[in-house]
């Protein structure tokens, strides 16, 4: 392998790595170290790591360099291979947490030439980071279906509004309810309940278009927003949705459980906003409730 092939191969990997030769000075960098340690390649190497760039410092605040505790002067000077953690000053001054490993560099004749760093950050900023998208989830997430919660759709349904307005682009609404819920509640119980709705959500969401969305309006409601259809598309559509609610069931205790949706499909109109859309829509599905339940109603969008 030629040094190029090499140096994208290294700078690919997750983990920052840097050569060193034997007097520690640097002679590689790779793009994670630029990442976790805020300095550039041009910035660092035909520079040593002791002087005055990352500067590790151990729990007690010592610096490593000068308490003889430098994981590569150790590969260097005993040809081991070592690991430490420590702290490293990043470029913008502040401490990062780092795993450390370390061992010797050695030519074809096994004579030790220098030494290679690999470190990891040991931080809890990507915990924090996951806890910050966990929090961005519970805003937008129903927490009992895992669906897009009512204030995610109507974010949905004013950005493909303003997109209608704009490019023409078309998108229908279908505003679904499962049929006789209340009865489910009353005779197996909420938490029974909330498994029919779990059910149906999973459904959804395995069954849904990449591009579409279907959230939980509240209760037993649910809105899907359906890009780029007419209606023939759209009904056909909800009707798919409509059938596989119907032959889904659900195992408690000895009792299969089944339900049916009923559904109010209409496309939006340039003229529209939230409400009205919502509302023809909302009308449509108690027509098919009307009609007998498990059954899609629908319009022109007009």
């Amino acid at each position: 392998m030629d040094d190029e092939f090499c140096g994208n191969l290294l700078d690919h990997l997750h983990d920052g790595i840097y050569f060193v030769d034997l007097d520690r000075r640097i002679t590689y960098w790779n793009l994670a170290a630029e990442r976790i340690a805020g300095y550039r390649s041009s910035e660092v190497v035909g520079k040593r790591c002791r002087d005055n760039l990352l500067i590790h410092i151990d729990d007690s605040g010592a610096t490593l360099c000068d308490s003889g505790s430098c994981p590569l002067e150790r590969s260097i000077a005993g040809g081991t291979e070592e690991e430490k953690e420590a702290y490293l000053r990043h470029r913008d001054g502040h401490r990062v947490p780092v795993l450390i490993r370390t061992f010797p560099l050695r030519d074809p004749k096994g004579k030790t030439v220098g030494a290679v760093e690999i470190f990891s950050d040991n931080s809890s900023g990507t915990a924090f980071l996951h806890r910050i998208e966990e929090l961005q989830k519970m805003t937008i997430l129903d927490h009992l279906t895992g669906l897009p919660n009512r204030r995610y759709i109507e974010m949905n349904l004013d950005a493909r509004l303003s997109e209608m307005q704009r490019y023409g682009w078309p998108f229908g609404v279908l505003f679904i309810d499962i049929d006789h819920f209340k009865n489910i509640n009353d005779a197996y119980g909420h938490a029974t309940g909330d498994d029919v709705l779990r059910m149906i959500a999973q459904t959804f969401i395995n069954n849904s278009r990449p591009f579409d969305t279907i959230g939980r309006w509240g209760g037993e409601e649910f809105v899907a927003v359906i890009l780029n259809v007419q209606g023939d598309v759209l009904c056909g559509i909800a009707d798919r949705l409509r059938m596989l609610i119907e032959q889904s069931s659900l195992i408690a205790g000895e009792t299969t459980i089944r339900v049916t949706i009923s559904i109010g499909a209409t496309l939006a109109c340039r003229e529209d906003t939230i409400e009205t859309l919502l509302q023809r829509a909302d009308r449509l599905m108690y027509r098919s409730k009307a009609s007998g339940r498990n059954c899609v109603s629908t319009d022109s969008g007009a």
